[in-house]
């Protein structure tokens, strides 16, 4: 409880609580989030559209983050916690980089193509409703991920593509007093285009230190017939060998879906977005260059967090069937975010992939 007077963390059976925590917010009116400074702007995206009405009418409402560039979001010193972020990226999402810096590290704790972050990894819009991520029309990119830092928190975005992108954004904070058992805030992407043949897909590996795991989103491309979902999720805590602490029974299980995600009276697949879990997206052949399917599916622990002392590392097998009744471990094209929070310092992340890697295709 100790969030609930520092004002780190709402909720309804808090929101009465008075706190001492200072709100503020960044956005392209007010890049430092300063007190009083917001709508200041007299050059801007919108300057043209304001000619005749001058500062303080939407004069900055967005940014251009020019081809090959890298743009701070955000640089806040002191101590406090990230609430809320929106976006809407223009641009190839796969091609957008966010990372997020805290307290001074040079190795970024979160680090991951902006559509994939919040679980739009095919580069195509589909409403998501859950808790710590929603994605609303047309294509408003929504995290309520709590991300408390002690120091500093530097959010940067980079435009790996050969266009301009536009990006709107704000980014709600409070700067208070982060408890000593606050935890920070982590994010992976990792892409493997096709899995090797009898090889299990790595969606977490080489985390040191005490955090919890606290969720999985997955954009998951079948490249054979029938069904995909067969494989088993494993999470190997503090010194796990060759066999885990947790092993899941099936792909859809762990989505919290059953029986091929299948509507029995439709015989389709049925997407579903609730707070903790959901299939969201479900893209079909289209009889002619979609040749395959495609499937979005996210999986928050919220309510079940996975905790770890000293190490993690979290897989999933791909696997299918074939004649007879057997097993058939499938090759195909799987992109992952791992979610979790953690004690620094932040281990070193794989490299991302190249531009070429991590395109959808």
């Amino acid at each position: 409880m100790a969030t609930a007077f520092n004002g780190l963390g709402m909720n309804l059976g808090n929101l009465s609580r008075l706190s001492k925590a200072q709100t503020r917010s960044i956005s392209p009116e007010n890049f430092t989030g300063e007190k009083g400074k917001g709508g200041m702007a007299t050059e801007g995206t919108g300057k043209h559209c304001a000619r005749e009405l001058g500062q303080g009418w939407k004069v900055s409402p967005s940014v251009i983050i020019p081809a090959g560039q890298t743009f701070v979001l955000a640089d806040i010193e002191g101590s406090g916690a990230i609430q809320q972020i929106w976006m809407t990226p223009t641009g190839t999402w796969r091609f957008s980089i966010l990372r997020i810096f805290w307290d001074d590290q040079e190795q970024p704790s979160v680090e991951c193509p902006i559509g994939d972050f919040f679980g739009m990894g095919w580069g195509m819009y589909a409403p998501i409703s859950s808790l710590p991520v929603c994605v609303n029309p047309g294509s408003a990119f929504n995290s309520y991920w709590e991300m408390p830092f002690r120091r500093r928190c530097r959010m940067t975005m980079t435009n790996l593509s050969g266009e301009d992108m536009r990006l709107y954004y704000q980014i709600n904070y409070a700067l208070t007093e982060v408890p000593e058992d606050a935890a920070y805030f982590h994010a992976q992407f990792r892409r493997v285009n096709p899995l090797p043949f009898q090889e299990v897909y790595t969606i977490l590996d080489g985390v040191r230190g005490q955090g919890h795991y606290v969720g999985t989103a997955m954009a998951w491309g079948v490249n054979n017939g029938g069904w995909w979902g067969e494989g088993e999720i494993k999470f190997f805590l503090d010194g796990d060998g060759d066999f885990p602490t947790i092993c899941g029974t099936g792909t859809e299980d762990y989505f919290c879906g059953s029986y091929n995600f299948e509507n029995r009276e439709t015989h389709r697949y049925e997407v579903f977005s609730t707070p903790y879990s959901g299939l969201h997206q479900v893209l079909q052949p289209d009889g002619l260059y979609r040749s395959q399917q495609r499937f979005g599916l996210y999986r928050w622990h919220i309510a079940d967090p996975i905790r770890f002392e000293r190490d993690l590392r979290v897989t999933i097998q791909a696997l299918g069937w074939r004649s007879g009744g057997r097993y058939l471990p499938l090759q195909d094209d799987i992109a992952s975010v791992a979610y979790w929070y953690q004690r620094l310092p932040t281990a070193p992340f794989p490299a991302l992939p190249a531009r070429d890697a991590l395109e959808v295709i």
